[in-house]
Parts: C-alpha cells; sequence; structure tokens
C-alpha cells in the first residue's frame, strides 16, 4: 500500500508524492462540483513540470479547462499540452474520456470482426454504450487499465492522473465496474441468450413455463423489439462473457496495488466534506491506497491581528461616524473574511478529529476560475502548500 504522505503538522506532502517514481497511478475522487478536475490538472502539471511523463485522464472537463492546457479540444486519444516547462525532462498530455468510443474499442478488441459489428450495429447495444448507470465509471477504469498497459509496454508515461467521473455518490466510482460486470456476466444475461443458443426442440427444453411467463411479462413491459435485440446482443456478445467481469477484477487489483494512490477533493462544506469522510471509509474498508485529502478552495485567515470579532466590533462603533464609513466597510469585509476561515476551519478540524490519520492539503480559492497553465500553476502551488497563508 502506497504510504501517506504526511509531514508532522498534518499537512499532505504532494511533492513527496509526485515526486516519488514508485506513484504510478493517482486517482482524484470525491463528490460533483469540489474541483476535481482541476485538481487532477494542476497535479499533472506540477509533476510535469518537475520530471515526470505524465498523462491526465479528465471526465467531462470544462471547455475552459480544455482551454487552459493549450488545447482546443479534449478526446479519447492522448494529446500533448503546449507550453509546459520541459526543463527537468518531463512531459504532460491529456485526455477526455469518451465513454461509448471506449466500450466500443473493448467490443473491437475482443470480438472477431463479425461478431463485433453485430454487437456495435445493435440498438440495445448502442443505448447501453451510451446511457446505461455505472458505464462511465467502468469505461474510466477500461480507459485506465489500456493507458497502464501502454505505459507498461514502451515506458510512454510513468504517471498517471484520474479525475473519477461525477457521480450522484462518490462511492458509485468503486462500485460501477463490479455492477455492470456482474450485469453483462450474470445469470439473468445469460438467460436471455438462451433462446438465441437453443433451436428448434431445444429452445422448449431450455425455457420451462416458468421463464416463458417471465419473457411474456418482459415483452409486455419492453416490447418485443426491445427483448429481441437483447437477445441478438447477447448472442453476438457471447464470445466475450467473463472478459467484463475479469477486467473489473484486474482494475479493482489495480486500484489496490503498489503504486496507486488515491486524494480524497472536498471543498470547505459540510456536504462535501461528509461526502469525503464516507469515502474515507471506505477507501480504509476495502484497503485502498488513501495518500490524503485535498481541502479545495479555501478561505485563508487574514494575515492583520484582528479577529473577526473585533472588526465588527469596531465597525459598529464607526457606523455613525460619516467621516469613517470607508473604515467601518474595510472592517466588516474583514469580519465576514475572518468569519468564513473560522467556519472553514471548524469544518477541517471536525473531519481532522474524526481522521486524524489523514493528512489534508488546503488549496486556497482562486481570484478568478482558472483559464491557463498559470492558473493551473498557482493551484498546484496551493497543492504544494506554497504560499498559502494561516
Amino acid at each position: 500500500m502506497t504510504p501517506r504522505r504526511g509531514t508532522p503538522d498534518g499537512r499532505l506532502d504532494v511533492d513527496a508524492l509526485i515526486g516519488d517514481r514508485a506513484t504510478r497511478i493517482i486517482v482524484c475522487c470525491g463528490s460533483g462540483g469540489v474541483g476535481k478536475t482541476t485538481t487532477a490538472a494542476a497535479l499533472g502539471l506540477r509533476a510535469a513540470e518537475q520530471g515526470r511523463q505524465v498523462v491526465v485522464l479528465t471526465i467531462d472537463p470544462a471547455r475552459r479547462l480544455a482551454q487552459s492546457m493549450g488545447l482546443e479540444r479534449l478526446d479519447n486519444s492522448p494529446r500533448t499540452v503546449k507550453g509546459v516547462d520541459e526543463t527537468a525532462g518531463g512531459r504532460l498530455d491529456a485526455m477526455m474520456l469518451d465513454m461509448k468510443r471506449t466500450f466500443d474499442e473493448v467490443v473491437e478488441a475482443h470480438a472477431d470482426p463479425v461478431k463485433a459489428q453485430q454487437i456495435l450495429d445493435n440498438p440495445f447495444y448502442q443505448a447501453l454504450s451510451s446511457s446505461f448507470a455505472g458505464t462511465q465509471e467502468y469505461m474510466a477504469m477500461e480507459k485506465l487499465g489500456q493507458l497502464r498497459a501502454r505505459a507498461d509496454a514502451d515506458g510512454t508515461w510513468d504517471l498517471i492522473v484520474v479525475d473519477t467521473p461525477p457521480s450522484r455518490s462518490a462511492l458509485d466510482f468503486l462500485d460501477a465496474p463490479t455492477r455492470l460486470g456482474s450485469f453483462l456476466d450474470g445469470r439473468f444475461i445469460r438467460l436471455l441468450s438462451a433462446p438465441a443458443k437453443a433451436g428448434g426442440r431445444a429452445y422448449l427444453k431450455v425455457f420451462s413455463a416458468g421463464v416463458n411467463l417471465v419473457t411474456h411479462t418482459m415483452t409486455r413491459l419492453l416490447g418485443a423489439q426491445v427483448l429481441t435485440d437483447v437477445q441478438t446482443f447477447v448472442a453476438a456478445l457471447d464470445t466475450m462473457f467473463g472478459g467484463f467481469r475479469e477486467r473489473a477484477d484486474a482494475t479493482y487489483r489495480l486500484l489496490k496495488a503498489s503504486g496507486t494512490s488515491f486524494l480524497v477533493v472536498a471543498a470547505p462544506e459540510p456536504d462535501a466534506l461528509r461526502e469525503a469522510s464516507f469515502f474515507v471509509d471506505r477507501l480504509s474498508q476495502d484497503a485502498m491506497p488513501l495518500s490524503g485529502l485535498v481541502l479545495n478552495r479555501v478561505h485563508p485567515a487574514g494575515t492583520t491581528p484582528i479577529s473577526g470579532q473585533r472588526a465588527l466590533a469596531g465597525a459598529e462603533q464607526l457606523a455613525d461616524a460619516k467621516e469613517h464609513t470607508l473604515t467601518a466597510q474595510l472592517l466588516r469585509l474583514h469580519a465576514e473574511r475572518e468569519q468564513v476561515a473560522e467556519r472553514e476551519n471548524a469544518l477541517a478540524k471536525r473531519f481532522t478529529a474524526a481522521h486524524p490519520d489523514i493528512p489534508v492539503a488546503r488549496v486556497p480559492t482562486c481570484a478568478e476560475d482558472v483559464h491557463d497553465l498559470d492558473g493551473l500553476r498557482e493551484v498546484g502551488q496551493g497543492l504544494a502548500g506554497r504560499n498559502v497563508a494561516g
């Protein structure tokens, strides 16, 4: 298991993590809207500029983030990011997961050309590969497996940074690969394939009266054409049965392997930290290699010795003095900032009290949205604990 990179004061040492050549995969996970994609990109850039050969796998990044990496667009193939300082010998590639295209690649790689085309043309497969619950998470892990295999084969990259899909629950990421693998390799799907495998009288032997009743019910619920599409899809997929489960198991082993490191990303908000706490517990339960928590978009306390309470009291004393209106407004602004910082610090302390062995990196909030490599570098500085007040 990858050791946690904590300093004596409980801070996550990000530079030690990305500087360790034994670290091959970093997985950024957490609930939606907490800055996972920006964190993954900033980690990748910082690692590349410190000499690592890095590829960042992002999941549906904002267009502005793609542009910040010097790319007009991101797609299912890694593209080199220009503008990276390569004096240390590193480089940075980036890509965006195309869920359907990755599923197509799996089919094309594990079925003969005729069977593969039958699957790709099947209406049920087209719906499954585009919108089935858990498919995005499963395909993210399929793509991770592909990238790792390529890295092992030719040394293209020595670090893969993964931005996990946005989900209602962060736990979906760990469960989806097994869930989809079980669905595609389960008894129910095999039952649906029986009509295509059994012909004539054998069909009657395979399907008892009870099974016929189930099929009749499904036909009424789904429609005859949908059921036919499912059965045709499953028949074509028969040569791939077992492969989905095997790859799900292999991915799970890869996630637990030495050299993989999880970073839980959260914002200093109750819901996000509650989700982060659930994820930390789940990672620990599954013996996943967790390195620490990234607390993103933190408002550091001011550097002046005036507390929020004293600033607010001073503002109230000056409320009726017109000549000190600006001073009173500045004191109120300072008080509001201190109150926000105090609330966020209390939330962080509550998390740390519940998880005292989890090191934390506090990343200050940026003055504006990240829109270029300099913005990502600023986030990277925050991740590494540089220029962080408080």
